[in-house]
């Protein structure tokens, strides 16, 4: 408890019966845009906790100014956090079930902490109560075995840059990128060079632990991904004529001799946790967008882009786990995501997204418009401790980036 002049502030755990309201009055506060600027607003639909229920475990703690005789109570501030167990990193196989291949890598993993959606009413932020947000929910990091903390921010947020590596003692880790594109009124066309199928949740864990398991940020619970009911499948695109759904020999098999080019990526229907709302446009530009969307419905043969209805409440499909192989992996990859466009059109999305390291090489297969995308998101990350169990990897922190990481669909 810390005293502010005849007031205190409590930081406890979120009540989900009692909270809800005053928390999603505090995220309102927040999401105030720019007076002139486009603005993106998110509604999670009476659930504070949606964007950490998913995960293995989570916590939410909520900031309370208690004025002096506990009369009147103002929830000013809250933070969400998650712990998972995820690949930091590989070494070389020498003993155990692997050791008959012994130059075949194999993960290291780590128990990983995720700090998501800390807000500060603005009316009383310069008071340290985000930092006092931050160090509380760390406590229970450390009580619980994380290794590390990491958080998400866009890379201009300076007030929260400064927060976590000026305060918190976090520094500059990963910068993926966020890759928007929008759903069209048209199908996109699929290429008959292509073919893509369906897998099942045990196919598509068996494809993802063999071939990526070794990625960092994969996480080691990857079944409760798959068989999560937001998951919408995972997709496999071969070439024509190669595979149908009765020919599939199974993960496996395939993976033992695949063909020359394949990709796959998985479909995580986050329409169903929350929904987002672009405002601050002008009338002349939100005449334009209406505009493209009934040219677009009326000549659907011609394949025009056009700007979706984002200027209300909108859902949006997320793409995760992408990856590949082949010379011709990114043009299965552009194959899948026009798939995966045509699935969120039936669904009513306005988006889809996903997030890729800035060095992923298939991210010149994936459809995007620049102007909704974030070409640098920055994840921060921090040691917690000392004692690990990726002694191989050594100070994770400290790491190069490799080519792709692994984002989780439970933390977008």
């Amino acid at each position: 408890m810390v005293e502010e002049g005849t007031a205190a502030l409590v930081v406890r755990e979120f009540d989900e019966e009692n909270d809800t309201a005053a928390v999603e009055e505090v995220e309102r506060l927040c999401e105030v845009g720019p007076t002139g600027k486009l603005s993106l607003f998110t509604d999670l639909l009476g659930d504070p906790i949606c964007r950490v229920r998913h995960s293995p475990a989570f916590l939410m703690l909520v900031a309370e100014r208690v004025m002096e005789g506990e009369e009147e109570r103002e929830i000013v501030g809250m933070i969400r956090g998650c712990i998972k167990t995820v690949t930091c990193g590989k070494k070389l196989s020498r003993s155990g079930k692997d050791s008959h291949d012994p130059t075949k890598p194999v993960p290291v993993y780590t128990k990983l902490a995720y700090i998501l959606g800390l807000r500060v009413s603005p009316s009383h932020r310069r008071m340290g109560i985000g930092l006092m947000l931050v160090r509380r929910i760390e406590e229970w990091f450390r009580e619980t075995g994380a290794e590390y903390s990491y958080m998400a921010t866009e890379n201009d947020n300076e007030p929260s840059v400064k927060l976590f590596t000026d305060k918190c003692g976090y520094s500059r880790f990963r910068t993926p990128s966020i890759l928007v594109n929008p759903v069209f009124a048209h199908r996109v066309r699929l290429s008959s060079r292509v073919t893509i199928l369906k897998l099942t949740p045990s196919d598509a864990e068996s494809l993802y632990r063999f071939r990526f398991s070794t990625t960092e940020f994969f996480p080691r619970d990857i079944d409760s991904v798959l068989y999560n009911k937001l998951n919408l499948g995972t997709f496999v695109a071969v070439p024509g004529g190669s595979y149908s759904a009765g020919s599939w020999p199974g993960s496996d098999r395939f993976l033992v001799d695949p063909p020359e080019s394949w990709a796959v990526l998985s479909v995580w229907n986050c329409k169903e946790v929350f929904k987002l709302e672009v405002r601050g446009a002008s009338r002349v530009r939100r005449g334009i967008a209406k505009t493209t969307r009934l040219v677009d419905r009326a000549l659907p043969w011609l394949g025009l882009p056009s700007v979706p209805e984002v200027f209300r409440p909108f859902g949006l499909h997320f793409l995760y786990g992408l990856g590949g192989d082949g010379p011709k992996a990114a043009q299965y990859m552009k194959a899948l995501c026009g798939f995966a466009h045509n699935l969120a059109k039936e669904s009513g999305c306005g988006v889809v997204a996903t997030e890729v390291s800035s060095h992923e090489p298939l991210r010149l297969g994936i459809p995007h418009w620049k102007a909704l995308s974030c070409a640098e998101d920055l994840w921060c990350i921090k040691r917690l401790g000392e004692d690990y169990s990726d002694g191989v990897v050594g100070d994770w922190t400290k790491s190069p980036p490799g080519l792709s990481i692994f984002v989780d669909p439970r933390e977008f």
